[in-house]
């Protein structure tokens, strides 16, 4: 059988027999995959420690056509990412990364875009300390949350009203409407009938539009308020968790450190 390559980061590993695992990659050129490697618990193996999780690795693989787990025959350790082991968010917000891609992709459905924006993320969570980017790691978990919504038909309505398509009016005066059930924005008219309308402020409204934007626009969003912060967090978790069924087992650890990663987030009085 001709064999394969790919770049592919660790979402998931499982113990399949006293010597071999089963594990679960997200690759850039075939989407998410499942495949059995054989030897990959032996402490001397083909695969060179490269299926711990969130490791980047460059991998050789056999592809089986019948829907049975692919067989990997090599894998090498691109990059790792020591940050992770050091800074708590930053490691909460990778789990986090790697739940939604496993949760919100399909084997064999290859995106590449998001592939690379997944690689970028790790990198600004987790990359050498000395390299690390002076950017929030809740922001840039927010960013490849949105930008993985967007990726996927998921974008949430925010130009206009997500009920009826009326264009939204900059000039209204209080905070705008958000329906997670109705996807977006709603306007006047389509409130009464989203009771699970919330009001969202100008700022949190500017946040989400500047991390459903492509570029940079992203580290801007929130201006490091705490505040925004926390409005677009909670109000992208209960999204996700709409559309999902079911919410995400990392959303609680996001929430429960702050950004220095020293304990449990403060109330803001």
């Amino acid at each position: 059988m001709a064999t394969e390559k790919a770049q592919a980061l660790v979402l998931r590993t499982t113990d399949w027999s006293e010597t071999s695992r089963i594990a679960t990659l997200w690759t850039r050129e075939f989407g998410k995959v499942r495949v059995l490697a054989k030897g990959g618990r032996r402490l001397k193996s083909a695969f060179e420690n490269a299926l711990d999780l969130l490791t980047l690795c460059s991998i050789v693989l056999i592809r089986k056509s019948s829907g049975g787990l692919d067989l990997l025959t090599e894998a090498q350790v691109v990059q790792r990412f020591p940050r992770l082991g050091t800074h708590l968010p930053s490691l909460y917000g990778a789990y986090y990364v790697a739940e939604l891609l496993d949760a919100w992709t399909e084997e064999n459905d290859p995106h590449p875009g998001l592939f690379d924006l997944a690689v970028e993320t790790l990198r600004g969570l987790g990359g050498a300390i000395q390299e690390a980017e002076p950017v929030r790691s809740g922001l840039r978990v927010m960013r490849f949350e949105m930008q993985l919504l967007c990726e996927l038909g998921y974008c949430p309505v925010l130009e206009g009203c997500a009920g009826c398509g009326t264009a939204r009016n900059e000039g209204a005066p209080g905070p705008a409407l958000f329906s997670v059930a109705a996807g977006g924005l709603v306007c006047p008219a389509c409130q009464p009938v989203q009771r699970d309308r919330q009001a969202l402020s100008p700022a949190g409204l500017r946040a989400l539009e500047a991390l459903a934007q492509p570029g940079e626009a992203w580290r801007l969003a929130g201006r490091d308020d705490p505040a925004v912060d926390a409005e677009v967090r909670r109000l992208l978790g209960q999204y996700v968790t709409y559309l999902q069924g079911r919410r995400p087992r990392l959303l609680s650890y996001l929430e429960s450190v702050d950004e220095n990663g020293t304990g449990p987030k403060r109330e803001r009085g």
